[in-house]
């Protein structure tokens, strides 16, 4: 089996034109927060301390939209798992990664993988989420984080993006049932069927992120 590991993204026309829209809807201005802390998460390398390629996979048990229970295991016993971390519904760069894999899901199963996307939403948020996306891959709750934490991947928000956010409506705290603000590193694994990870996209700066080219090819490898 092949390992792999990349920084690099297919997302990056259809970021740059998200990128774009922004900054046509909100202004420079109001963006510079987000842009400086994305920035500054990358110069401190947050989430360089999950788990790398090669190693195990942290074994976890969480609640899909519906409040059903998914083990990690479980989703093992079918085949490989495409691990992906996400901050939330409301992040626009989020939305775009879960399109793209959304968009990519046949040839992704046809692998006989599982798509599964993981993010510290409460279930209800994420069933909304994942009905208005019209998402066909399993969806999990991770409340505060705790997965997330076993992966290395939590970091908590500055304020001044948080008090940005919550100025145009989007308040982390409604969105995840705690006032931690505290979200996972976007981050994307694959995971082959002995629990190893075998491809692994960490990205600190979050407006920059993997597509489904890089993990279909990851799977790939696995044959």
């Amino acid at each position: 089996m092949s390992t792999s590991e990349t920084a690099s993204t297919s997302l990056t026309a259809a970021t740059v034109a998200l990128r774009s829209q922004l900054h046509e809807a909100y202004g420079a201005d109001a963006l510079a927060p987000f842009d400086s802390n994305a920035e500054a998460m990358a110069a401190d390398g947050v989430g360089s301390t999950a788990p790398s390629v090669g190693t195990p996979a942290p074994r976890f048990v969480l609640p899909d939209v519906h409040g059903t229970s998914r083990a990690l295991d479980d989703l093992l016993a079918s085949g490989p798992v495409v691990l992906v971390f996400y901050r939330g519904a409301w992040c626009p760069y989020c939305n775009l990664q879960l399109h793209a894999f959304q968009g990519s899901l046949g040839e992704i199963e046809a692998t006989g993988a599982t798509l599964v996307a993981v993010s510290p939403q409460t279930p209800d948020n994420s069933l909304s989420f994942a009905e208005k996306e019209g998402l066909g891959f399993t969806v999990l709750s991770d409340l505060h984080n705790r997965v997330a934490r076993d992966y290395g991947l939590v970091f908590r928000q500055d304020d001044v993006p948080t008090a940005v956010q919550k100025g145009i409506g989007t308040d982390l705290a409604e969105f995840n049932g705690d006032d931690s603000y505290e979200l996972p590193v976007a981050t994307t694994f694959v995971i082959d069927t002995d629990g190893v990870i075998r491809f692994r996209s960490v990205s600190a700066d979050y407006r920059w992120r993997v597509g489904p080219e890089e993990v279909l090819a990851a799977l790939h490898g696995l044959r």
